[in-house]
C-alpha cells in the first residue's frame, strides 16, 4: 500500500520532526510513504474571507497535483473514527484496488471546498482544535497504528 501526506506549510520544532520521521520510519515496514510539504499562502493578521478563499484555492492548486487514490481530506466538520475504524476503511481501500491513500492536512484556514469534495472519507480528528503541526504527529501515528491493528499487533491496546 502507498500512504500519501499532503500537509500544508512546514514543521518548524525539532521535536515535532523528530516525532513525524519516527512514525514514518515505522511506516516503512507497511507501506510506501511520501510526504508532500507544500507552502502555505501568508495572509495578513486580519484577512477577509475574500483573502481566506482565494489563499485556500492557491494551495488548493498544489494538493491536487499530488493527491491520488482514495483521498482522505482532515477537516473539523469530517468523521470521527476509531482507531480499528480508520484501520478497517484503509484495509477496505486496498481490497477494494486503491493501492494509495492520500491524506491531506490544510493550513490554519482549512481547506478549499474543491479538496474536501475530492474526498471519499472527510476525517476529522477530534471536536478540539490542535495545532496543525501536532495533528500530522498525531495522525502519523494514528496511520501507524491503523497498520499495527490490521497486522494483529500489540501496539494497539
Amino acid at each position: 500500500m502507498n500512504i500519501v501526506l499532503i500537509a500544508i506549510g512546514k514543521l518548524k520544532e525539532d521535536y515535532l520532526r523528530s516525532a513525524c520521521g519516527e512514525y514514518i520510519k515505522r511506516l516503512g515496514r507497511y507501506c510506501t510513504f511520501e510526504l508532500h510539504e507544500l507552502d502555505e499562502c501568508r495572509l495578513g493578521d486580519n484577512p477577509s474571507e475574500k483573502e481566506i478563499a482565494a489563499a485556500l484555492k492557491k494551495e488548493a492548486e498544489q494538493i491536487k497535483r499530488f493527491a491520488k487514490g482514495m483521498i482522505v481530506p482532515m477537516c473539523i466538520e469530517g468523521k470521527q473514527l476509531t482507531s480499528p475504524e480508520l484501520s478497517e476503511k484503509m484495509t477496505e481501500a486496498g481490497i477494494s484496488g486503491q493501492s494509495t491513500v492520500t491524506f491531506i492536512n490544510g493550513s490554519s484556514f482549512g481547506l478549499d471546498p474543491e479538496i474536501k469534495s475530492m474526498g471519499s472519507l472527510r476525517l476529522s480528528m477530534s471536536k478540539m482544535t490542535f495545532p496543525h503541526q501536532l495533528a500530522r504527529v498525531m495522525l502519523l501515528e494514528q496511520i501507524y497504528r491503523a497498520f499495527q491493528i490490521a497486522e494483529g499487533g500489540k501496539y494497539h491496546k
